[in-house]
C-alpha cells in the first residue's frame, strides 16, 4: 500500500482536490475504514488521520427512538451546518481551523442494536489506540453506550440531557435511548456520572438516583445561579476526574432554542448557559465527545447550527486548555 507521505506528495504534484473523498480515505487505518464511509466533511476539515487530534464520525442510528425519530439524518445536518458558521471561538480565543480534525465519515449501522454497538466500539477503540479524541455525531442516545464502553472504567462521564435515561428497561428493552445511562452506570459505577439539565424522569429513575447518589445539576438548581457560578460549580464537581467523556443530548436545551430533537422537554437550558458550561468543562482532560438526538425533520433551521457550534466550542476549549497547560 502506498505510504501516506507518498500519497500526499502525489496529490500535491497532480493538483488533485484535497478532499476526503479523493485522497483521505486511503490514509485512514484499514481497520477503521472497514466500518465507515465518507460523506460531507465536518467543518470542511481536511487533515489526514495521522495529523489529526480530533476524529469526527457520524452514527446514523435511531432504531430505538420512541417519539420523533429521524436522528439518523443528524450527522449530515450537523456537517452541513458546520460548513456555514464561523470557526473562531470568542469564548476560547481559538480557531477551529488551527486544530487538526479528520472526518472519517459515517459508521455502517444495522438494525441490530448489539451489532451496531459492536461496530461503534471497534471504531472508537481504534481511534483511541491512535491517541486521538473521538467525536461521534448521533444518532440517538443509545450510541453513547457503544462509545463509552471503549474507554477505561475510571473515566468521568458528563451527560447533558433533559431526561435521566436511567430506567432499567423500557418497552421490554434493556438497551435503548431511554436506558442507555443505566447501562453505562452498570459499567463504570454511579460515582463516575455527572448529569446536567435534568427536568424529566419517572419515579423509578428518581429512586435509583437517590439510592446511588447520582450527582446531578437539574434545571431547578441551575436556575438559582448565574451562568458563571453554574460553570464554576460544575467544574468543581469534576475536579477529581483525570479524564472526561462528554455526551450531549441536544434536548438539554429548551425547545424554544432547539426544537429539532427527538423528545423535546420544556423549561430547559438556554444557549449561553449551555455553551458556557461546555467550554468551562472541556479542557485537557477531554478524552471523548458525542452529540445526539438531533432530529432534522423537526428542526426550523436553528438546532443543527447550535449543535455544530457546541462541538466547535468543545474542541476549541479543549485545545485552548491544552495549549495553556503546555
Amino acid at each position: 500500500m502506498e505510504s501516506e507521505d507518498k500519497q500526499i506528495a502525489r496529490v500535491k504534484a497532480n493538483g488533485e482536490a484535497f478532499t476526503c473523498a479523493s485522497w483521505m480515505m486511503p490514509l485512514i487505518p484499514d481497520q477503521i475504514r472497514l466500518h465507515v464511509s465518507q460523506s460531507q466533511l465536518f467543518s470542511g476539515s481536511e487533515k489526514p488521520f495521522s495529523e489529526a487530534r480530533f476524529v469526527v464520525f457520524g452514527v446514523p442510528f435511531d432504531k430505538t427512538s420512541t417519539y420523533r425519530a429521524g436522528s439518523k439524518f443528524a450527522p449530515s445536518a450537523i456537517r452541513e451546518a458546520s460548513l456555514n458558521i464561523e470557526t473562531y471561538s470568542l469564548r476560547s480565543k481559538f480557531d477551529l481551523e488551527d486544530i487538526g480534525i479528520c472526518d472519517i465519515g459515517d459508521l455502517h449501522v444495522t438494525d441490530a442494536v448489539d451489532e451496531t454497538m459492536r461496530r461503534l466500539s471497534a471504531v472508537e477503540s481504534d481511534i483511541l489506540s491512535s491517541s486521538k479524541i473521538p467525536v461521534a455525531l448521533g444518532g440517538e442516545h443509545t450510541i453513547s453506550y457503544g462509545t463509552i464502553r471503549s474507554f477505561p472504567k475510571d473515566i468521568g462521564i458528563v451527560c447533558f440531557d433533559a431526561h435521566a435515561d436511567m430506567r432499567d428497561e423500557y418497552m421490554g428493552e434493556k438497551l435503548m435511548h431511554a436506558t442507555f445511562l443505566r447501562r453505562v452506570i452498570d459499567m463504570v459505577g454511579p460515582e463516575k456520572i455527572v448529569h446536567i439539565g435534568l427536568r424529566a424522569l419517572c419515579k423509578e429513575e428518581l429512586g435509583f438516583m437517590k439510592k446511588n447518589h447520582i450527582q446531578s445539576f437539574p434545571m431547578n438548581d441551575l436556575k438559582r445561579h448565574d451562568v458563571k457560578e453554574n460553570t464554576r460549580i460544575v467544574r468543581r464537581a469534576l475536579s477529581d476526574f483525570g479524564k472526561l467523556y462528554v455526551t450531549v443530548d441536544v434536548d438539554a436545551l429548551d425547545p424554544g432554542f432547539a426544537p429539532g430533537v427527538g423528545n423535546p422537554e420544556p423549561d430547559g437550558m438556554w444557549p449561553d448557559l449551555f455553551l458556557s458550561i461546555i467550554t468551562g468543562i472541556c479542557d485537557e482532560r477531554l478524552a471523548g465527545l458525542d452529540l445526539v438526538e438531533l432530529s432534522p425533520e423537526h428542526d426550523t433551521g436553528i438546532t443543527a447550527p447550535l449543535a455544530a457550534k457546541a462541538i466547535f466550542e468543545a474542541i476549541c476549549a479543549t485545545e485552548a486548555a491544552r495549549s495553556k497547560a503546555g
